[in-house]
């Protein structure tokens, strides 16, 4: 296996008496999709904003693309190419498509927003992904069915030239459709070289799009496996601990 695109070294995380991550060991690769998955209370959502700047870890260490980092805010997190799209996506339905794709980072040429560019690095960001439900890269927001509006917030870290895209529980609420349509466009990033992590309490879409998963349990992780050397009932047993630790760390 190449070099990890992130990597995580007995990362620890308090908040005044309460240890939320016990030293943790995690790792995720350039153009494979990760999940972590653990039950709640289990640290997925403190480890996943240590990595994205919002709350730096206290201890540990932690690599990028083979280079040791600091990440102490969002957007020292977003010039090293870390996006994470979040359970509720931060669109505005009043707004279309490019201009939600390039909300804070509007191109300008000659003192006006330049929309044709803007336009055009939209289609060209999602067309890069196959998306072909959305009709026009100018219908608004308040238009679009969720897993639509996934797909725009997915295109919108493709624009950024985002390395690591972190997808937290992007499935939610979804109908069957829906839910194909997004795990198909999280494969189709890590096919483009992206590495991606996946945060999902849904196994049964883990094991359909996952390379990899690792299991935080009370913030420890208590496992880190490929998805093929692995089965449901095994990730269950380490979600609520019922299964033995010993020897499932990678």
């Amino acid at each position: 296996m190449d070099t990890p695109l992130i990597e995580l070294v007995g990362v620890k995380k308090s908040f005044g008496p309460v240890d939320v991550l016990k030293g943790i060991d995690f790792k995720a690769y350039a153009g494979k999709v990760t999940a972590l998955v653990g039950d709640n209370g289990a640290g997925k959502s403190t480890l996943i904003k240590g990595l994205s700047g919002v709350q730096p870890f206290d201890e540990g260490t932690v690599r990028f693309d083979g280079h040791d980092v600091h990440i102490v805010n969002p957007k020292q997190a977003s010039n090293l190419g870390i996006e994470v799209v979040y359970q509720d996506l931060a669109l505005c339905e009043n707004l279309d498509i490019v201009q939600n794709m390039f909300l804070g980072r509007e191109e300008v040429a000659m003192g006006t927003l330049d929309e044709a560019a803007m336009e055009f690095a939209a289609t060209k960001a999602l067309q890069s992904l196959s998306v072909r439900t959305v009709k026009s890269v100018r219908q608004k927001v308040s238009s679009l069915s969720g897993g639509q509006r996934q797909t725009v917030a997915i295109g919108r870290t493709v624009l950024r030239n985002a390395k690591l895209v972190i997808l937290d529980e992007p499935t939610a609420a979804l109908g069957v459709a829906q839910t194909e349509q997004v795990l198909n466009l999280v494969r189709r990033l890590a096919d483009n070289g992206i590495g991606v992590i996946i945060i999902s309490h849904n196994l049964a879409d883990v094991f359909q799009v996952a390379d990899f998963i690792s299991v935080l349990y009370l913030g420890g992780m208590v496992a880190s496996l490929a998805t093929a050397d692995t089965n449901y009932n095994d990730v269950v047993g380490y979600i609520t601990g019922t299964k033995s630790l010993e020897g499932a760390a990678s």
